[in-house]
């Protein structure tokens, strides 16, 4: 079976979404970067363990509590990130290359980029007059939101949508389609069901 770590910041929907119908790998741990973010709940709610990391654990190989230490500890194999804002480092892609995979609530290339997250993608797309916007599931490599596409999908945007209203949109659509799209992946990356 494949080990799973999921790495997020905030509610934690999609984390939950994704132990609770991933069927190709199990999540075996959830790390987070922020005290008290609602994911913690949720992870421990469904008996996944979480553990709580700064940046310097996460930046630093070399720390005496380093994430690439504890993921290796774990014997984690894929590692998603579901509403996680930092940049990976580059021993974390070194370790596990094209095994990092992203959701980002818009149709990349456009809207990508430090500081575009939440909120701010779907003010911008709709002040730009987009026509669509949607999900894009990506490979994590050095830059943010750039790495190969592994899945995308469009929804139509209306005259009337608002920030709000289109966030609630694409993300009923993460949750209908990241697990799948997920899976798929992993799928084609462990060719042997028993990894």
């Amino acid at each position: 079976m494949t080990r799973i770590a999921i790495f997020a910041s905030g509610n934690g929907s999609n984390a939950e979404n994704l132990i609770c119908n991933l069927t190709y790998g199990r999540v075996v741990l959830l790390l987070c970067n922020k005290p008290g973010a609602y994911v913690l709940q949720r992870a421990q709610r469904l008996h996944v363990p979480t553990v709580l990391f700064s940046r310097e654990e996460l930046e630093d190989p070399d720390h005496e509590h380093s994430v690439l230490k504890l993921l290796k500890t774990h014997k984690i194999d894929f590692i998603i990130l579901a509403g996680f804002l930092w940049k990976i480092p580059a021993d974390l892609i070194r370790t596990w290359p094209q095994k990092i995979v992203n959701i980002h609530p818009a149709l990349l290339p456009k809207y990508g980029g430090q500081g575009m997250y939440g909120d701010r993608v779907h003010k911008t797309v709709i002040e730009n007059g987009e026509e669509k916007s949607g999900i894009t599931i990506h490979i994590v490599d050095r830059q943010y939101d750039h790495g190969h596409i592994i899945y995308q999908e469009s929804i139509q945007i209306y005259s009337s949508d608002t920030p709000e209203t289109l966030a609630l949109r694409i993300h009923i659509l993460e949750h209908l389609r990241f697990p799948k799209a997920v899976d798929d992946y992993l799928k084609q990356l462990f060719k042997d069901p028993a990894v």
